[in-house]
């Protein structure tokens, strides 16, 4: 397969590349990129249900938003089952590990609200069971629209397929609460297209999710960032010259890392609605060097473009490494280049003694960073594991320049507003 300067030749813009070179500069336990511990005793938002991916209510420039004074996330949640005998083992007890395993299959969107950006209290589900066109509503964006209320949510239908989706619907207010009403008639937008963005039939282990809507501050027009895989065969692509980078002697053999295809999309809408949508070639690629880039979301900030996702450590190709967490590139304009934040491209990585701690982080513009619990050692020996399915601490970082640095840490599940919107 053609090399990634090769495959998309003259095209509105040359995808910016996450090089193998970046990616052997990434150092786990760093203290200026590294999240701190998250204690064994975490509280839980709810015994009733498993909670990750976090989305924060915003506005179309990613201010963090509440409205009359609520605060209002959705997230991707899933029921817990401690009676189902699916989930019981042979001493008859909770196997709480296999129940938050299976959660992917039955995930749904709700929302929590809350009077001081914490203490969130659960609202319910997003849409009505059947609204949704497949199995599951996996993550993607809820925007503000304006001072009625009215809210566009963008998310990713999965099973079958994955298509980028969205549905509006009003947020409403009272006293006492928040509640959700519409979202009731779901539009497809866009899939994988098999020549920029590689399909379900060209590898069953595919990713194609996670969308991000946003105006870019400069050029004004609406666009949409996304998760997905360069186009191509699985196993057909070229990890050439440009993907390795700048390696040191004894570090040019690249194993198995052609199946390692991630890649940020990006997308332009036709339309002021967000109702029309062309894919364009990926802002970024990592090809060689890591097979998810979720989440993709920006920071704008001193008229430069900060490009956040997160990856695993089980993502990586043959020869590299790096802890789960939030990775960053910085850029002076949307279509790059962009450099690696830090050198390597970490921000924020779970620590080596706790690597699964913490996963799905948002940057916000006002550098607070959330995430969820996925599990902590507990006990003297490490072994045992504690499932959180809850929201992590969140963590406070500095951006300057190409460099992040950790500097606080908060309570958990903070995301207080940025701006407040009175509705009409």
């Amino acid at each position: 397969m053609k090399s990634i300067t090769e495959k998309f030749g003259k095209t509105p813009h040359q995808p910016s590349l996450w090089t193998r070179a970046d990616a052997l500069k990434v150092r786990a336990d760093d203290p200026t990129t590294t999240q701190p511990l998250v204690s064994a005793d975490f509280p839980v938002l709810s015994d009733k249900v498993f909670i990750w991916d976090t989305m924060p209510l915003r506005d179309i420039d990613g201010n963090i938003t509440s409205v009359d004074g609520w605060s209002v996330i959705f997230t991707l949640t899933a029921d817990r089952h401690p009676t189902d005998p699916q989930y019981l083992d042979q001493n008859g007890n909770y196997d709480i590990t296999r129940d938050w395993n299976d959660r992917h299959g039955r995930a749904k969107m709700y929302y929590w609200f809350s009077r001081t950006g914490k203490d969130w209290k659960l609202g319910g589900r997003v849409m009505a069971e059947g609204v949704s066109p497949t199995v599951r509503e996996w993550a993607g964006t809820p925007i503000l629209l304006n001072k009625q209320g009215e809210v566009d949510l963008y998310y990713t239908a999965v099973t079958p397929g994955a298509t980028i989706v969205k549905v509006r619907g009003r947020v409403v207010t009272t006293e006492h609460g928040v509640s959700l009403v519409g979202f009731e008639k779901v539009k497809p937008l866009f899939e994988a297209d098999g020549k920029m963005y590689q399909t379900e039939a060209q590898n069953a282990f595919w990713g194609f999710r996670d969308p991000w809507p946003f105006r870019d501050p400069k050029d004004g027009k609406l666009y949409m960032l996304f998760e997905g895989n360069v186009a191509g065969e699985r196993g057909s692509h070229t990890v050439g010259k440009a993907e390795i980078g700048d390696v040191p002697p004894g570090y040019e053999d690249v194993g198995n890392s052609r199946f390692q295809t991630a890649c940020v999309g990006i997308a332009v809408a036709r339309d002021e609605d967000g109702d029309d949508w062309e894919m364009l070639p990926p802002l970024l690629t990592a090809v060689g060097v890591n097979d998810q880039t979720e989440r993709p979301h920006f920071v704008f900030q001193d008229g430069k473009y900060y490009l956040f996702t997160i990856s695993h450590t089980f993502t990586y190709a043959d020869g590299v490494t790096g802890p789960d967490g939030v990775y960053g590139f910085v850029a002076d304009s949307l279509f790059g280049p962009y450099v690696p934040l830090n050198g390597s491209g970490l921000v924020l990585g779970n620590p080596s003694s706790q690597p699964f701690q913490t996963y799905s982080h948002c940057v916000m513009p006002n550098g607070l960073v959330t995430s969820f619990i996925d599990s902590v050692p507990t006990g003297e020996s490490g072994t045992t594991m504690r499932i959180g399915g809850t929201e992590a601490p969140t963590v406070g970082i500095k951006i300057k320049g190409q460099q992040t640095f950790v500097v606080a840490e908060y309570d958990y599940g903070y995301i207080p507003p940025m701006l407040d919107v009175t509705l009409k």
